[in-house]
């Protein structure tokens, strides 16, 4: 049974909070994502989960222990770091052994299970070579079998796909989630970039200075954010988010008049709605303005117009083209629209 539970979790250096009150249950076998930007707190709650960090407040529960003060050998945790941190004097198969060493492994069960996590990353092919000799890929994958070749209770993975290349990142996300498919391991994972989150995670933790802002399947976070932030972090693009007015259902700000939005409010609020949520108008639209940028995707074309203070985008057909400058008119439903208060960001409901 893997299932851990973080209580109200605290890291303090002096008068500089780190990890802010964070309380989380993940089940046995759940794939989390720690989600956010550089600084705010999800690899040092890792840190803190692996035993690398001290917890200055709250407790950290792995099945029915208390680990708080249990040394990081001690925890039954696997973590795979973005550096890799190979041995580079060791072969593969000596770096994917090593942990069966530390842990006092019977020898004669060595070689089956090096064979085994091999077989399972696919480096069956490269066990004699050492660290120097392989691809960005190939060490990512080194580092995977050696976190998996003593089957711990829990996985940790620090951002491990960040040093890698565009296609390599596609290739080892699939894997990763294959792995842990089969393996059924409780799995934390952190990183900055939410296409991974949305991909990888049965739930998403996004935070931000500290604090978590909103928990849920990728699913819901994509489609009901909790505030400004989670909205524009989790997207791509980004939610567009435009600053107006409304009143009696219906907002206002340059360039945009929306109505039909049922929330019962008057006064400034934040309009959200993405960008495949809209579409081109014959004549008019919700939204009409002179074309600010114009991008080929190749599977669509994006267009941004600049409404105030907010660069807005929406996905056109892949076909439609449009000069800079000239005026296109777009349909926003009011269904797709989401409205966030004005002052603390939150979002509103009816």
């Amino acid at each position: 049974m893997a299932e851990l539970r973080l209580k109200n979790i605290c890291k303090r250096w002096g008068a500089y909070t780190g990890v802010d009150n964070f309380d989380l249950h993940i089940a046995d076998q759940e794939f989390i994502v720690l989600l956010g930007p550089s600084g705010c707190g999800k690899s040092t709650t890792m840190r803190m989960i692996a035993g690398l960090e001290d917890v200055t407040e709250g407790e950290i529960w792995l099945g029915d222990r208390m680990v708080n003060k249990l040394e990081p050998k001690d925890r039954d945790i696997a973590m795979v770091f973005q550096s890799y941190g190979l041995y580079p004097q060791l072969s593969v198969y000596e770096n994917i052994r090593f942990p069966l060493k530390v842990r006092k492994v019977p020898k004669e069960q060595h070689h089956e299970k090096v064979m085994a996590a091999a077989a399972m990353v696919e480096l069956t092919d490269l066990l004699d070579r050492r660290p120097a000799a392989l691809s960005g890929g190939q060490r990512q994958r080194v580092a995977l079998g050696r976190a998996i070749v003593r089957k711990p209770t829990v996985f940790l993975m620090d951002e491990p796909l960040s040093n890698l290349d565009a296609k390599l990142r596609v290739s080892t996300r699939a894997q990763i989630k294959n792995l842990q498919h089969k393996l059924k391991t409780t799995t934390i994972y952190v990183t900055h970039d939410q296409i991974e989150a949305m991909t990888l995670a049965d739930r998403v933790v996004v935070m931000n200075k500290g604090k978590i802002q909103q928990v849920g399947t990728p699913t819901d976070i994509y489609d009901n954010p909790a505030n400004t932030f989670v909205a524009s972090f989790i997207g791509s693009p980004a939610m567009n988010l435009v600053e107006g007015t409304l009143r009696n259902g219906v907002f206002e700000a340059e360039g945009i008049r929306v109505p039909g939005l049922d929330v019962a409010h008057d006064g400034p609020v934040i309009l959200g709605f993405r960008a495949e949520d809209v579409s081109l108008a014959a004549e008019g639209g919700e939204l009409s303005a002179p074309v600010y940028s114009m991008e080929l995707l190749g599977e669509s074309s994006m267009i941004s117009y600049r409404i105030g203070e907010a660069l807005v985008s929406i996905k056109a057909p892949k076909d439609f083209r449009a000069e800079i400058g000239e005026t296109v008119g777009t349909s926003i439903p009011a269904a797709m629209c989401h409205l966030f208060d004005a002052k603390t960001g939150q979002r509103m409901t009816g």
